[in-house]
């Protein structure tokens, strides 16, 4: 009978396993797809020529292909400013940060940076460096600015010495707004 028991035991066991392992195991994992909803194309009918006119159909009809037909496509452009250019901006100290520099914190490090076009002028980095050390230091940065991952100018930005401990704010100018650019990133190179 004590033989019986252990295997009414062990057969109730695998039951009560089984019974919690099959509702999981019979959950399929399922594929997220979200998409936004769809207003239908907008048209409109020529009055003249009674054609009806979607962005499916606009500039099929022939004729020349100007420049001035055409709309700019940022992701398209190949153009881009080629070398490295170096600029050397002032800087306007803003105040005094801790002086932490150590294993965990860098010595000198960027903070706020904003990415704008100036109208028919140029892109502009406008960027805050902390010198987080006690000792006067000459960073040196590098910006990159890029459309769509693409490099359209690369910068070596220079400055002058930084106190210890001083916060500065600086601009750093990119290529001429007539090129594209949707992201600037900027390192710190030295120290």
């Amino acid at each position: 009978m004590y033989g019986s028991r252990g295997s009414v035991m062990k057969a109730l066991a695998c039951l009560v396993a089984f019974t919690m392992v099959s509702p999981v195991a019979a959950q399929v994992p399922r594929s997220t797809v979200d998409m936004p909803a769809s207003a239908g194309v907008p048209e409109f009918r020529d009055p003249k020529t009674g054609q009806i006119w979607t962005p499916n159909n606009v500039g099929l009809v022939p004729g020349p292909n100007t420049p001035a037909d055409r709309a700019f496509d940022p992701l398209g452009q190949a153009a881009r400013v080629d070398g490295v250019v170096v600029q050397r901006p002032k800087v306007t100290p803003l105040g005094a940060v801790p002086i932490t520099a150590g294993p965990t914190v860098p010595v000198v490090n960027i903070e706020n940076a904003t990415l704008r076009a100036v109208p028919e002028q140029r892109w502009q980095v406008v960027l805050y460096l902390n010198n987080n050390s006690g000792r006067t230091v000459v960073p040196l940065l590098h910006c990159s600015f890029t459309n769509a991952g693409k490099p359209v100018e690369q910068t070596r930005v220079l400055l002058p010495a930084v106190g210890g401990g001083v916060r500065v704010g600086l601009t750093v100018y990119g290529p001429k707004t007539s090129l594209f650019v949707d992201r600037a990133t900027c390192k710190v190179e030295s120290p």
